[in-house]
């Protein structure tokens, strides 16, 4: 799942996208509340994939996957810092790329049992890593906050690990949502609630039918002669 800004005559809405290998659902709302995940994933179990924004937060931790790809850019801003700060951020840079290569060999080979010892290592080393800079003490300011923050969240930083079908980036939700970002940027968002929903939805037809390898313009004739003729809609499925 990903979320980014939208416009409604000039006033700041929210685009909330939940994509799965073959399906986008997309929707128009007025902010990033929590409600708007459950919104979205309705009774759906699923393993949600996402960044550190807090309305994730509701979702039981084995059903959360961290992006390590936002962590590493947290990371990065961190060791542009000076003291603690940039100290956590090179421990988090280089367990971050640890991770990826990790993952890149998984990738190759297949073998989840060379990547869950992989990863275990990188969780027994990360953790005292954190806890050092979650301490209450002065120099640690800058730290508390994200290595807190961290431990809290633990196990949803390796879900990716054991569980089939979860990666440890939420790039697949970013790649869906760049096409509903171009047109937000050529269209200046939407002028009325009627066009956020036809918008939100033809959106979401656009991205499933890409996702599926499916022509958008076939799919939208069909649709539209079904309608015509009061025969059953066809499905994305």
């Amino acid at each position: 799942m990903d979320e980014t800004g939208w416009r409604l005559q000039g006033d700041q809405r929210f685009l909330w996208g939940a994509f799965s290998p073959r399906h986008a659902v997309m929707r128009i709302v007025a902010d990033r509340h929590a409600d708007r995940v459950w919104e979205l994933l309705g009774p759906s179990t699923a393993i949600v994939t996402s960044d550190r924004w807090w309305a994730y937060d509701q979702l039981p931790l084995a059903r959360r996957q961290l992006c390590w790809a936002h962590l590493k850019r947290d990371f990065a801003a961190h060791a542009e810092g000076l003291g603690a700060e940039h100290e956590l951020g090179e421990h988090g840079l280089r367990i971050c790329d640890e991770l990826f290569w990790a993952w890149e060999i998984y990738q190759h080979t297949g073998d989840r049992r060379d990547l869950q010892r992989r990863v275990r290592r990188l969780r027994r080393e990360l953790k005292p890593i954190l806890r050092r800079y979650a301490a209450k003490i002065p120099r640690n300011k800058r730290t508390r906050g994200i290595a807190r923050n961290l431990l809290k969240a633990w196990p949803a930083l390796w879900t990716f690990a054991s569980a089939n079908g979860v990666q440890p980036t939420n790039n697949h939700a970013e790649r869906a949502l760049r096409s509903a970002v171009i047109y937000r940027k050529l269209s200046l968002g939407s002028q009325s609630s009627g066009g956020e929903r036809r918008l939100e939805r033809l959106l979401s037809a656009h991205t499933t039918c890409r996702l599926q390898r499916r022509s958008l313009h076939a799919y939208l004739v069909d649709l539209l002669r079904a309608h015509a003729r009061s025969d059953p809609l066809p499905l994305l499925a």
